[in-house]
């Protein structure tokens, strides 16, 4: 597993766009008050210049996500206005007490662009009204504030857990849902209502896309990792679904995630090669970062949590969607899920996309992002939550004193469980005949 230093802790940071010194966390913040807040709302323009911030009455940590640091923040205005909101929620780019999520801290940057975009008219997804967003780029020191959603109160249904859908009635409702989303806001992209400002503010670069994100391990390192995992899976099977856990199986992970180590470059190219896949996505679509509610009984939704937002393949969207839902949706309803979010697209302006080359796309960066990221999951679970020997089932009780163990050892078993029933390493067959030929 990868090692993180602890960071040292800065108190402020000068915004890049704003000029600005913007809180680094959230005693600097309380520091900062009612000052800094009514001069950030007032730069951001989401607050009338005769109108101030009087006093905070609520800051309070959130311990939620696998970034940042957050705080719920309520305050009061001197004077009232229609659609101006006292409940608010800050997000910090930086955790200076958790140097593995603190990792995490350039992605915010993202999602400060995307607090811009989303006050152009027509913007086609719903999103937390935006009061202030700003970032540090040399740092990595950055600050959103938006409104907060009252989960739970008035039509809108309860904050659902991630990697829990067996706690709901209908979870396939709740991804088309989203697959929905995901779609109208490509085609918004494509079709060209949101020109030029996507160009403008998440400019596309096919090689910097190309070189993002590379598998960090050579091959005697990948090996260990999977020999970490066949012990993993023999010591912990329980944990696990059991197809995932065969020697059989191991061995085939083993054998074909080095051939996507060998071949990631011209995977990469593949994923990007055709631009009517590319496009404004929403990149961590999990049930939890998203808000629900009904209107005449047909289920909508918004979308929280936006970061590392930019121009990408849509496979990478639907992935990171739906790389958090069960296994009963990977059986039984990925293909209809796909084809929802390809009607959709094109339903609102976007080109007709194929069922089988969007799901080969998938595939392939499912499988080169999870040999990068996931298969680091045995050595997180045994260090952050040791007491997990003693589990059941992933269900466990234990499970849930760590909620970044527990969604990430279902991530890891998703992609693992798709890599076996959907076989990851006959769809680089496939890629590989296709681009390279006979030199395959």
């Amino acid at each position: 597993m990868l090692k993180y230093a602890n960071p040292a802790l800065i108190d402020f940071a000068l915004g890049d766009a704003t000029n600005l010194q913007i809180p680094a966390h959230g005693e600097a913040l309380r520091t900062a008050g009612p000052g800094f807040l009514t001069a950030a709302f007032h730069r951001f323009g989401s607050l009338s210049p005769h109108n101030h911030v009087v006093r905070i009455n609520r800051l309070e940590s959130f311990h939620g996500g696998n970034s940042g640091h957050k705080v719920f923040l309520s305050v009061e205005y001197a004077l009232a206005e229609p659609n101006l909101h006292t409940d608010l929620f800050v997000k910090f780019s930086r955790d200076f007490r958790d140097a593995f999520r603190d990792r995490r801290k350039h992605e915010l940057e993202a999602e400060v662009r995307l607090a811009t975009l989303s006050r152009v008219p027509n913007f086609p997804t719903p999103v937390p009204t935006a009061y202030f967003a700003d970032f540090n780029r040399e740092s990595g020191t950055g600050l959103l504030i938006t409104q907060r959603i009252a989960f739970g109160h008035g039509n809108i249904e309860p904050l659902h857990p991630k990697c829990m859908d067996h706690e709901l009635d209908d979870p396939l409702a709740y991804y088309r849902s989203i697959v929905s989303t995901l779609a109208r806001l490509a085609a918004a992209h494509k079709s060209g209502l949101l020109s030029p400002h996507v160009d403008e503010l998440f400019p596309f670069d096919a090689g910097a896309a190309i070189a993002d994100d590379p598998i960090p391990w050579n091959d005697e390192q990948l090996n260990e990792l999977i020999t970490s995992y066949s012990a993993f899976a023999a010591n912990h099977s329980r944990l696990l679904p059991a197809n995932i856990t065969t020697p059989q199986f191991i061995a085939k992970l083993q054998s074909d995630a080095k051939r996507f180590l060998r071949h990631e470059t011209t995977i990469k190219r593949f994923l990007h090669a055709n631009r009517n896949l590319i496009a404004l996505c929403h990149y961590n679509g999990n049930i939890d970062n998203a808000w629900f509610w009904r209107d005449a009984g047909t289920l909508h939704c918004g979308l929280l949590d936006w970061g590392r937002v930019r121009q990408m393949n849509v496979a990478y969207a639907l992935w990171g969607s739906l790389c958090a839902a069960g296994f009963d949706i990977w059986d039984r309803h990925f293909d209809e899920l796909l084809s929802l979010f390809i009607n959709e697209l094109h339903l609102h302006g976007g080109p007709l996309l194929d069922v089988a080359e969007l799901k080969l796309h998938l595939h392939m960066y499912a499988a080169t992002m999870g040999i990068a990221v996931l298969m680091q999951a045995p050595t997180l679970v045994q260090s952050r939550l040791p007491e997990a020997i003693n589990a059941e089932s992933p269900l466990d009780t234990i499970m849930h004193k760590n909620e970044m163990v527990r969604s990430f050892l279902h991530v890891f078993s998703v992609f693992l469980y798709v890599w076996q029933t959907q076989d990851f390493g006959a769809s680089l067959d496939r890629v590989l005949q296709s681009v390279l030929g006979d030199d395959t």
